[in-house]
């Protein structure tokens, strides 16, 4: 190991940090630099990142707050190391924090939406939305008349505004109102007597609007409407509403001195910022509450197989009911066939549009699928009718804001001709050319150049990053996890901190060799403003441009914990003991396949049409039997293409899933698979109860084998008894946990060793019967490589472990919690399952990008994986940007040539000597260096 270390006077010095498998380690990591850490899978290198480094800044800045403020905060518990010098404030930026919010999105979470709303908010220029002309403000004389136009006889109230959505008990406005003369009030909608000032509730928002007059509408009241009025618009500082009656309900009616239509009269409030904010009710859509989608029928799962006719139940929401019902639907079909002369064997597809579109959403004469739907949904109270309804629904685009997810009078403000919407639909790159063309004059200049110069900053260190295809208004929940961490990543740097230490996972998680240097050129900014940048990384090319590199290992799990090597990239090439050193110089490397598998184009699966987001109609066919990669730059459209369309298609026709598929013509040649498969890099479990041992299944096998003991055979124990998830064998004290929580007041909860069973999970006398003198709780706490070797006479749970044991997991226990594993580990054991069973030779493997948290070691090991699962006949189809996993292909799919609108085609197709030839492919220019090198 490299003794070397960086000096000590500035640098963030570690000494005997034990947490989870790190074993008592010491390093200097030095300050204002950029260090990676590395090392393969398990060897620790988030627990010295995450849980050593920023667990430890986020513990003592939370210390440093008072005790009340710390009890609003979670408590983070102090990390299992001796001492930490020389530590500044750290962020972290993982690629998943928590589940993001269906209402976040790209432009919320970089704060540029927050610049945006203060920006139309004060220079914006409001259209009237029925005229589409500018609003102007109203004069008294023009308020007076709009009032006159309201029927006679009609009674009508004018108020005054003086709250709104603000929270408060009030009394002082409620004094005022008294001391002016006036009874009355409406609040919060009711009409109420001021006898007495009235107790609100302190923490809810309120409205509160003074009752100036009421009158009934007559041709003689103009002298007492125009002092009304006056008093009004002096009260409610220019804004006055008017409330008339009507049939069954009251309407306000807002007048503004501020802003109002010329033409129609509408009344507009004053602009602020809450006014275009879609998680305020002032800016929402009333429609959609400001999701900008609605739970709604869907034409695509009504008529999920548009090839067939409707005699032949092409309108599935409408057959395969009761007697009474299905007899009333025959009737209603028939009916409309004879309406509209439609031949009832005719494939729905090729029926007319306006049949089509009869049918489902009906007219005058005839009801239609969906209004039908629709009306049954909102009356009946049959759990079961709503369970299979709520099967034929999705989230479809709000029909009233299209999706923009604001009211329509905050859609009707613009600036340069452009909606706030407008600009969220532009991506990033976009975005910035407007900003930067935008030309403002006078005053609008002056209060606009702060603004503009926030969002400009922002926009570009996010194209600095790799995310110029992204749109401001994309959902944060649609984002890869490398894309959500780039853009904390934009919104952090946005505010200008020096003197940070910044811990990143992975930031090149998804992107391109091509846009790999620009998020580096970022990094090293950030390191030259006087910040200190920890990356746990694997990307080869940014551990070459590292200022200080830490390789931790030697193995993974209990093997790993300990550093390697440490220091600069020479001094880890020339370290033998180094195994990243080794990759690096070429001593170890990931070989070219011997001979590539023969590509037969017939014996394919075919997307026709696909034109979902930025695809651009291209037809794609995927040779099967193959090891297949889809490759492109960031943005270039290949999720859509095989996660969006070609899995959700598949799935819809194997298991009958109800997910829509992205837009597409035709998938040809599913007869050739019977299966298809996604594995990705979630977690295998959500509770620390899931284990390797429970997802595999080899646990179920495990508590048959000691049920069939002697022992348990003469107490009367099955394989129930063995659950630690039921009661009867698990210890009731931890509930089957083996700890237990221990909530501290103004301290972070504390998890403990349970007293009772000393953390084994089960009771005294389940622990008695044993296997092999083992007891249940021992075999959990075996390694995989242990537990292999101790059932090797047990074929079924040894099959599992040994391919658990092939697939590089023999180092974590078999009952190992689920929330401990990394992403990378609990790929493996969805990959070793689907490996221990028996297999068809038909089924179709999904993998998006499964290098993330590989080390070049563990792809070496994933990749004979991947080979070994297209040996047994099998198609394995993977997105990856990873050269070393792309080379080995036997055919690449390059989507491109750029991201976003410029993407969307098939650049590129064949064998990675193929398109390495292409001089159109970005990834056949880096393709072709690694496969020159390979051959060196």
């Amino acid at each position: 190991m490299s003794t070397k270390q960086s000096n000590c006077n500035n640098a963030i010095v570690i000494r005997g940090a034990r947490e989870h498998n790190l074993k008592g380690i010491h390093v200097n990591i030095p300050r204002d630099r950029i260090t990676v850490i590395t090392g393969i899978s398990g060897s620790g290198k988030s627990s010295l990142a995450f849980d050593t480094i920023y667990a430890e800044g986020q513990r003592r800045y939370i210390e440093s707050l008072s005790t009340y403020a710390r009890q609003f905060l979670d408590q983070i518990q102090k990390p299992d190391v001796e001492f930490i010098e020389g530590l500044p404030p750290t962020i972290a930026i993982e690629q998943r924090i928590s589940p993001p919010s269906s209402r976040s999105t790209v432009a919320t979470v970089t704060e540029i939406y927050d610049y945006l709303r203060l920006l139309y908010a004060r220079i914006g220029t409001p259209y009237c939305y029925q005229c589409k002309c500018i609003i102007s403000r109203q004069t008294i004389d023009q308020m007076i008349q709009k009032i006159m136009e309201i029927p006679q006889g009609t009674r009508i109230m004018l108020l005054a505004p003086l709250v709104k959505g603000k929270k408060g008990e009030h009394r002082e406005i409620f004094k005022s109102i008294l001391q002016k003369g006036f009874v009355r009030a409406r609040v919060d909608g009711d009409i109420i007597e001021l006898t007495a000032i009235p107790k609100l509730a302190r923490y809810k928002a309120h409205e509160i609007d003074v009752v100036v007059d009421r009158l009934v509408m007559k041709n003689d009241i103009q002298a007492r409407l125009h002092n009304s009025v006056e008093i009004c618009l002096k009260i409610g500082e220019g804004v006055m509403l008017v409330n008339q009656e009507r049939e069954k309900s009251r309407a306000d009616i807002l007048l503004s001195e501020r802003y109002a239509c010329p033409t129609c009269g509408s009344g507009y409030e004053e602009l602020t910022p809450r006014m275009f904010s879609f998680n305020s009710p002032y800016g929402a859509c009333p429609s959609c509450n400001g999701m900008g989608n609605c739970l709604d029928f869907d034409p695509e799962l009504i008529v999920p197989d548009k090839g067939k006719s409707i005699k032949e139940g092409a309108i599935d929401a409408w057959k395969q009911w009761g007697a009474l019902t299905q007899n009333h639907y025959d009737n209603q079909i028939k009916e409309f066939a004879k309406s509209f002369s439609v031949p009832l064997h005719k494939p729905f597809t090729k029926l007319p549009k306006e049949a089509r579109d009869a049918l489902l959403f009906g007219r005058k004469d005839f009801e239609g699928v969906i209004p039908n739907l629709r009306r049954i949904y909102e009356k009946t109270a049959s759990e079961h009718i709503l369970k299979r309804l709520s099967s034929y629904m999705s989230y479809r685009a709000c029909t009233a804001c299209n999706g923009a997810r604001l009211r329509i009078e905050s859609l009707s403000v613009k600036i340069d001709h452009k909606s706030i919407q407008e600009i969220m639909n532009l991506t990033t790159e976009e975005a910035l050319k407007f900003f930067t063309k935008l030309r403002l004059e006078g005053q609008q200049a002056i209060i606009a150049r702060p603004i503009l110069k926030e969002i400009q900053n922002k926009l570009r260190f996010m194209i600095e990053v790799g995310l110029h295809y992204i749109t401001l208004g994309r959902s944060s929940d649609s984002l890869s996890g490398g894309e959500a961490q780039r853009t904390r990543l934009a919104a952090q740097v946005g505010s200008g901190l020096v003197g940070v230490c910044y811990v990143l996972d992975e930031p090149t998680i998804g992107l391109h060799s091509r846009d790999s240097e620009r998020l580096l050129r970022a990094l090293k900014s950030l390191r030259d403003y006087g910040n200190t940048v920890i990356l746990v990384e694997h990307d080869e090319h940014t551990i070459r441009h590292a200022d200080y590199i830490i390789d931790l290992g030697p193995g993974a799990g209990e093997r790993g914990g300990s550093i390697v090597a440490c220091g600069t990239l020479h001094e880890i090439v020339d370290n033998p003991d180094s195994l990243t050193g080794q990759y690096l110089n070429q001593t170890l490397k990931i070989e070219l396949p011997a001979k590539r598998r023969k590509i037969n184009m017939g014996h394919s699966l075919e997307i026709r049409g696909a034109c979902a987001h930025n695809l651009k109609s291209i037809t794609v066919k995927f040779p099967l039997k193959t090891f297949c990669c889809v490759t492109g730059v960031s943005g270039s459209g290949k999720s859509t293409l095989v996660n969006d369309i070609l899995y959700r298609a598949l799935t819809r026709l194997l298991y009958d899933s109800y997910e829509v598929p992205g837009e597409h013509n035709a998938v040809l040649g599913t007869e050739h698979i019977d299966k298809v498969i996604e594995i990705d890099q979630s977690p295998i479990g959500r509770t620390p109860r899931s284990n390797p041992a429970t997802y595999t299944k080899a646990f179920d096998m495990i508590r048959s084998l000691f049920a069939r003991t002697q022992e348990a055979k003469v107490r009367g124990y099955t394989a129930g008894r063995y659950s630690f998830n039921i009661s009867g064998g698990r210890c009731e004290g931890c509930k089957g946990q083996g700890i237990k929580k221990v909530e501290m007041n103004f301290l972070p909860d504390m998890y403990v060793l349970c007293e009772e069973c000393k953390g084994k999970r089960y009771n005294k006398v389940t622990l008695e019967v044993t296997y092999k003198d083992k007891s249940i709780s021992d075999v959990l706490d075996m390694r995989i490589e242990e537990a292999h070797q101790f059932f090797k006479n047990v074929s079924k749970i040894e099959r599992i472990l040994h391919t658990l044991n092939d697939v590089g997991l023999g180092y974590i226990k078999l009952g190992q919690s689920s929330t401990t594993l990394s992403g990378g580990e609990s790929q493996r054991i969805k990959l070793a399952t689907e490996l221990s069973r028996h297999e068809t030779g038909k089924t179709l493997y999904i993998l998006d990008e499964p290098t993330t948290g590989l080390h070049f070691a563990d792809i070496q090991q994933l990749l004979k994986i991947l080979h070994r699962l297209v040996d047994l006949g099998n198609t394995v189809l993977v997105i990856e940007h990873n050269l070393e996993v792309v080379k080995t292909a036997d055919y690449i799919i390059d989507l491109g040539p750029e991201g976003g609108a410029k993407g969307g085609e098939v650049v590129a197709a064949g064998t990675p000597e193929q398109v390495a030839k292409n001089e159109r492919s970005y990834t056949g220019k880096f393709l072709r260096k690694v496969l020159q090198r390979n051959e060196r």
